[in-house]
């Protein structure tokens, strides 16, 4: 639990499912108001309610840090489909991560979930992330954030707009935030053309967030010197 904080108001049955209308938008006017939305993860083992506090956004085909860079692939079809629907891709060969798509159908862009708090269901999120120190850690990042809502390929294209309660996945409208509590910067790990963009967003002090890491150029190894001659 988050100290200071009146989690009693807190409760996703009175909030609503964010009209398809919100994301058939530009992903950088997106992106900053997800923050304070409610994701809602339900299964069989039960519900859990994130509510979003980090984000990054990324603009498709003109966005050399987007999957959908150089068009559209069997991977990232989700992407040029209709907004409002999952993006989820597996990552290093490890790890799962969950995207929003935004703006019209074939544009591409989609804004990554990097960090949360979960409110409700914690206990499920720690069942998966049983390493976490502290509730602020359950979703402190989007790898971690995908394993403790038990996000996977079975969720890619999935519809975040509908009303069916039930649903394995949907965004709420949540709390709003402040303007002036929205922070932004580089996103984390993006290199080349696209580490300019100040396209990361997130809620300023608080505990959630992620800490950011800029990106790290692979170094490739050279050869062990094998004793013979040089050419």
């Amino acid at each position: 639990m988050i100290a200071g904080r009146d989690r009693t108001r807190r409760n996703d049955d009175s909030h609503t499912p964010l009209d398809r209308s919100f994301f058939d938008r530009p992903v950088l006017e997106v992106a900053p108001e997800l923050l304070g939305r409610y994701l809602v993860r339900t299964s069989d083992e039960g519900r859990i309610v994130l509510r979003i506090t980090e984000v990054e956004a990324y603009a498709g085909q003109a966005d050399p840090g987007s999957h959908a860079f150089r068009g559209r692939t069997q991977r990232n079809a989700s992407m040029f489909g209709p907004p409002g629907h999952a993006y989820v891709y597996f990552i290093y060969g490890m790890w799962f991560s969950l995207n929003l798509v935004c703006g019209p159908e074939g544009h591409a862009s989609g804004v990554l979930l990097r960090a949360g708090e979960v409110l409700t269901g914690q206990d499920h999120a720690r069942k998966r992330r049983p390493k976490a120190r502290k509730d602020t850690e359950l979703a402190k990042g989007p790898a971690r954030l995908a394993t403790a809502l038990d996000v996977d390929k079975t969720l890619n294209g999935t519809d975040i707009c509908t009303t069916e309660e039930t649903a394995p996945l949907r965004v709420l409208t949540g709390e709003t935030t402040d303007r002036e509590r929205v922070n932004s910067g580089p996103r984390t790990g993006v290199g080349g053309a696209g580490a300019v963009h100040p396209w990361r967003y997130w809620i300023g002090g608080d505990p959630t967030v992620s800490p950011y890491r800029p990106h790290q150029p692979r170094v490739r190894r050279k050869p062990l010197d094998s004793g013979g001659s040089k050419a």
